[in-house]
């Protein structure tokens, strides 16, 4: 058996890029895990980036980003009420970070 790409599928599937919609060949795309562990692979499904906006992703730590998305209302709101909603939470966390809890 050949285990160079075992953990690939095969073919070259086309993914939607969830920042720009467009579509790609997967080997163009970037994998994509909302909660930051790509390498733990059992029962996942990814969401994918195409090469040109995994490049302008921001690799920082993204602890809390997930939750601070749902608290803001991502997908459920008008995009004005979400911004302002997300600001508020930034501004807070930044806060709480700034004051060192």
């Amino acid at each position: 058996m050949d285990f160079r790409n075992a953990w690939h599928r095969d073919g070259d599937e086309e993914v939607c890029c969830i920042a720009c919609g467009d579509t790609v060949a997967r080997s163009d795309a970037r994998e994509y895990d909302k909660y930051g562990n790509r390498w733990d692979r059992d029962d996942k499904s990814f969401e994918y980036l195409c090469k040109p906006c995994y490049r302008e992703y921001c690799h920082f730590d993204r602890t809390g980003l997930e939750d601070r998305l749902e608290a803001a209302g991502a997908g459920s709101v008008n995009r004005d009420v979400f911004l302002r909603r997300y600001h508020d939470l930034a501004d807070e966390a930044e806060q709480t970070r700034a004051d060192g809890h």
